[in-house]
């Protein structure tokens, strides 16, 4: 059974960091994109970060370019987010997101096969 699992969201300041990870687990499951969306109280989910593992070809949101960093972990099967210089309004509950081949559309949902159930994202003012 293919799975991804988040791990890592909090409470946290301003201008604090986080770091999410997704890790992904079932037989010979080795998605070729993995991205990260994030979803905020009354509003739709949207794209935060992608990365096409194999390439370490990465794709940032603009309003989330020099702030976070995606990274793969191939031998552990994960993928990272370095969230810095936090927000308020990144607060948000995060979703990793999987599927086998490398896409173009980054931000279009039905472009994944794969989802994670989410982890919690709060930035205190």
């Amino acid at each position: 059974q293919v799975q991804l699992e988040e791990s890592g969201g909090g409470l946290v300041q301003a201008g604090g960091s986080l770091k999410l990870s997704c890790a992904a687990s079932g037989r010979t499951f080795t998605p070729a994109t993995m991205s990260w969306f994030r979803q905020a109280p009354g509003k739709e989910r949207e794209f935060v970060a992608g990365i096409r593992r194999g390439m370490n070809s990465t794709y940032y949101v603009d309003f989330v370019q020099g702030r976070f960093t995606i990274s793969s972990d191939d031998a552990r099967n994960m993928v990272d987010l370095q969230m810095n210089s936090l927000k308020p309004e990144d607060t948000a509950i995060y979703y990793c997101a999987a599927t086998y081949g490398y896409i173009s559309t980054w931000s279009s949902m039905q472009n994944y096969a794969y989802w994670g159930q989410g982890t919690q994202v709060t930035v205190s003012s």
